[in-house]
């Protein structure tokens, strides 16, 4: 298993604006397509106008699969195309889990 993380930084003023457009119309294009959602976040302390979600997957092909699905989807290329100007910086990092974790999934 592995779970990406992925911060946005939004212009200053634009988390509210991106979470309801994200939760009125991204999550349901999103989802189906990657799968785990590990956690999907907004920032109160530290750099504000972030948001931050993990995604689980079995391993980097897994991802690589579902992301190249994700970005050939015409729904999420509009999406993606509404929001594109709230966000100033994207961050992609590949966390690897201690060989203790024992993953739980909602789904």
């Amino acid at each position: 298993m592995i779970v990406e993380e992925r911060i946005y930084t939004l212009q200053p003023g634009q988390a509210a604006a991106y979470l309801a457009a994200y939760e009125a119309e991204g999550l349901a294009i999103q989802k189906p397509i990657l799968g785990r959602l590990v956690g999907y976040y907004s920032t109160e302390f530290g750099p504000l106008n972030q948001v931050i979600h993990l995604w689980a997957y079995a391993d980097l092909a897994e991802r690589t699969e579902r992301r190249g699905r994700l970005l050939a989807d015409p729904a999420w290329k509009a999406y993606a195309a509404k929001v594109r100007p709230m966000v100033v910086t994207q961050e992609n990092k590949l966390l690897m889990p201690a060989p203790f974790m024992r993953p739980l999934w909602q789904d």
